[in-house]
């Protein structure tokens, strides 16, 4: 019983830090439409900024890929941002930052 207890605390471990998670490609859909549109709606329709700051790939290489997932998962204080991880999975964050890396303006 203890060793089903300790291997279970692994993999939930595990999967915290592992790498994105593999989405199927309607769920993809689904987080490139809650990007653009509830994103959007501080961050600018085309993510160049507006209330947030410009989530373009040019504009946040200069921040590491654990500061953004903190930011999305909790939200920044003193901001308007919310906490995004009563919605999310961490594996969805992290796909959803290495999707914003990838774009371009």
């Amino acid at each position: 019983m203890m060793l089903r207890i300790i291997f279970a605390g692994f993999c939930i471990i595990f999967t915290m830090t592992g790498k994105a998670e593999q989405l199927d490609t309607e769920r993809q859909r689904e987080l490139k439409a809650l990007l653009f549109q509830d994103c959007g709606s501080c961050h600018g329709m085309k993510l160049t900024g507006g209330l947030g700051p410009s989530l373009l790939a040019e504009d946040i290489n200069s921040k590491n890929d654990q500061y953004l997932i903190d930011i999305i998962l909790n939200g920044k204080k003193q901001t308007p941002m919310p906490p995004w991880r009563q919605f999310l999975t961490l594996g969805e964050v992290k796909w959803i930052v290495g999707f914003l890396r990838q774009q371009k303006q």
